[in-house]
């Protein structure tokens, strides 16, 4: 029964912990699984893009870079709420 309850535990540790990642950043495995580039890259390219509003980055995204609108929102958003904290 040990081994069991053991077990038990550290499976819902590993859950609790891969539940943690919640809003923008849950997309982020996905994103750099699919498109082959680490999230700091995309964020500075959005950094160090001229364009400066929400949705003008997220077509920016898409059109120039192929990123589909759901990985291209959680960039923006992700990156934007980190400049304005």
């Amino acid at each position: 029964m040990k081994t069991a309850t053991a077990t038990t535990a550290t499976a819902t540790t590993a859950t609790a912990t891969t539940a943690a990642v919640k809003g923008p950043a849950s997309y982020f495995p996905s994103i750099e699984k699919k498109y082959g580039r680490p999230i700091e890259e995309w964020k500075d390219l959005i950094r160090t893009s001229p364009l400066t509003k929400h949705m003008e980055l997220v077509a920016w995204l898409k059109t120039e870079h192929g990123l589909g609108h759901g990985h291209a929102n959680a960039l923006v958003a992700h990156t934007l709420a980190e400049k304005a904290a």
